[in-house]
């Protein structure tokens, strides 16, 4: 059986995987893997990672080093490993590759209702004893066109919603769903979508091609009044970018469950403290937007999956078997 180390730890984590260890022999430990965190991982067989672990080639060499030849995210992006490194070091690197994409898809529907229908600002001044409807007037999702850019598994899970409400869905991809294009969904080149959505969801991956995928110019091609939400990645978005589009008038509203600076706040509770990143505060007192900290994945349901497939992903390394939750750059395109 193997031996992992935890990083980035939750309450949820150790819960869940001390509930089912599959025979295998856990540590946790809140901090994130980095270069300096590297050496708690001495004497394991493996590290068990998050999204904002820092796994890059500096780190996959110390790994090596201290012989750990695995890194399993507990997660399904994996744009936080240098795939290259962990092959050039015999490091393997396995992912749950999907963990209820409907959790995510449903968190950007409710955060899409929520500015729609200006929910957070009413429940505010409900609880404050004001019941008046002044300037909660929203709109309607029927009929408006949403764009969707990223058609996985979550962003199928996210139009089938969408077509639910009655809008029309419009589409990019390098590589487009037969399937969705049946049911009538409409693919289109990016600046397409991008000037003909009321709302645009991002579920693509991060990738080099794909950072910043939404910057100033790509803000200026949208539709005067637009909604962007982001549950995806936060380095798809340039917030600098946002934020002058959000002065300007020309972004309506914006939803994130993700931002491009989040390690350094998300998964912590900062309330007691001054929140030193300009952005995000900057950020959090437009009226017209809404933030969460990274929790579209957060449901039972999810984190249930995500625990049975990481220790199938610990099973298979202790087994020395092939996994279909193998990522390297030989799998992977464009690596």
């Amino acid at each position: 059986m193997a031996k992992i180390a935890f990083f980035s730890t939750q309450n949820y984590d150790r819960r869940f995987f001390e509930d089912n260890t599959g025979g295998h022999t856990f540590e946790f430990f809140e901090t994130r893997l980095k270069p300096n965190t590297v050496k708690l991982a001495n004497g394991f067989d493996g590290v068990c990672v998050f999204v904002n672990d820092g796994v890059n080639e500096q780190v996959l060499k110390a790994l090596s080093e201290i012989n750990v030849g695995l890194v399993a995210l507990r997660c399904a992006g994996f744009n936080n490993v240098d795939l290259k490194a962990a092959e050039k070091y015999n490091i393997r690197v396995m992912r749950v590759p999907a963990y209820s994409p409907e959790a995510v898809a449903e968190h950007a529907v409710a955060l899409i209702m929520s500015l729609a229908r200006r929910i957070h600002k009413a429940y505010n001044r409900v609880r404050e004893g004001n019941f008046s409807l002044e300037k909660l007037s929203g709109f309607t999702i029927h009929g408006k066109t949403i764009g969707v850019i990223g058609t996985g598994k979550i962003g199928q899970a996210f139009i089938r919603i969408a077509k639910g409400f009655g809008a029309e869905v419009v589409a990019y991809d390098k590589y487009p769903n037969e399937n969705l294009k049946k049911s009538g969904v409409e693919y289109l080149d990016f600046d397409t979508v991008l000037e003909r959505s009321d709302i645009l969801s991002l579920h693509c991956p991060l990738t080099p091609e794909t950072h910043h995928l939404i910057n100033r110019e790509s803000l200026a091609k949208m539709k005067e009044g637009a909604m962007l939400v982001n549950t995806s990645r936060g380095k798809l978005v340039d917030t600098a970018s946002v934020i002058e589009s959000l002065k300007n008038g020309h972004l309506g509203s914006l939803a994130i469950d993700v931002y491009e600076q989040e390690e350094k706040l998300f998964f912590r509770d900062l309330s007691d403290l001054i929140i030193r990143d300009d952005q995000i505060a900057q950020l959090m007192i437009f009226p017209n937007v809404l933030i969460t900290a990274h929790q579209g994945f957060f449901t039972t349901e999810s984190l249930r999956e995500i625990t049975s497939t990481t220790i199938k992903n610990f099973d298979d390394y202790d087994a020395g078997a092939d996994s279909d939750n193998e990522v390297s750059c030989s799998l992977i395109k464009d690596c």
